[in-house]
Order: structure tokens, then sequence, then C-alpha cells
């Protein structure tokens, strides 16, 4: 029976919505005993809101963050979110033989810096972050870019490429009948984005 990954993505988001948590992302590699089944989350809306009391409350209190090594700011969970949550994850798809096939490692961590934007409600979140896109079809000659980007009402985001960042098999200036998005933002349609990833700031 083949990963059905639909039915196991349906399993984990039931999970970490009783958790306040959200799937970012799933992943299913390799084969045989090399198997791994990766999922990336965080706070959902809600999650994050309580996190944000009990600190407010906890600085109240003088009593000190979580250590940053412990856990991700910016998606909110911490190392023992990642445990609890992977330990009640792995007992149901066990329990469901929701991963056929025998053994597989199960692996899950915050996004971290460099995430993915993979849904419209991150494009939105994220809305003014620099990322990092491939395209499916190359737009004015290029698949690659770089650059600080906002989302637009009707599925698109314009992408601001900084100088020097926008990437491609064919790198060269182009006139303005060509498409040339050097000077100014350009418009991506979201359903020709095939990866997106944020590029840390720190």
């Amino acid at each position: 029976m083949p990963f059905d990954e639909a039915h196991v993505r349906a399993i984990a988001e039931r999970i970490a919505a009783s958790s306040g948590l959200e799937v970012v992302d799933l992943e299913f590699h390799g084969g045989g005993k090399g198997r791994v089944l990766r999922l990336f989350i965080e706070k959902s809306a809600e999650g994050r809101r309580a996190l944000e009391q009990q600190l407010a409350v906890a600085a109240q209190a003088g009593e000190k963050a979580p250590s940053p090594a412990n856990w991700d700011r910016l998606a909110g969970v911490t190392h023992e979110d990642c445990a609890n949550y992977s330990r009640e994850l792995g007992t149901v798809l066990d329990v469901e033989d929701a991963v056929p096939g025998g053994e597989y490692m199960l692996e899950v961590s915050s996004p971290g810096l460099d995430r993915k934007l993979v849904k419209l409600a991150d494009f939105q979140r994220f809305s003014g972050s620099r990322v990092k896109i491939m395209t499916r079809e190359p737009v004015a000659g290029n698949r690659h870019f770089e650059g600080r980007f906002r989302t637009l009402d009707d599925g698109r985001i314009a992408l601001n490429p900084e100088s020097g960042k926008k990437k491609g098999k064919h790198n060269k200036k182009k006139s303005a009948a060509e498409g040339d998005t050097t000077e100014g933002a350009i418009e991506l349609e979201m359903s020709n984005i095939e990866r997106a990833r944020l590029v840390p700031e720190i």
C-alpha cells in the first residue's frame, strides 16, 4: 500500500489542532528502513496569543523566558512541544497503520528562520519579508528570485528583486520591452510558485 500523504496530513492536523498547533509542512522520504516522515509545526494563531500572554505574565513575575536554544520564537514552539506532539502523533499513526510498510523515523521540528512558505496564509503572514522563490515557469527569463515581497488580493505577490540577487541561467540585462524586472516590483502568480523560503534577517 503506498504512502497516503493526505490521510497522514489529516491525522497530523487533527492532533495539532487539539494542542494549539498547526502543521506547516510534511515530507516523506527514503525507502526500506531509511524512510523518514518529517513534520514542521508552529503555534496556531490562538496558540501564539496564549503563549504571548504566558510570556507577559512570566515577565511581570520576573521569570525568564525559554532559552533561545530550546524554542523557536518565530513559530512559538519549544523542544517540549515537538517531543509531546511527536509522541502523540506517532502513537496514532501506529494504531491506524497510517504509514504502511514497516519501520520509519518520525521527526518533528519547528520550521526555522528559513522556513518554507506553502499556504496563502503563510504568504499573508510574512508579507514584507525577504524571500527566495523558484517558479514553475520562467518569468522574464528567470525562475529564481530573491527580494522583499508583499501579497496582493488576487492570488499574486509583488516582489522587489534586490540588486544582484535576481538569479537564473541567463542573468543578462533585459530591455523594458522584454520584461525587465530589475528596476521595480514584478508580479508572480502564486500558482506559478514551486518553492518559496524566507531569508533570515538577523
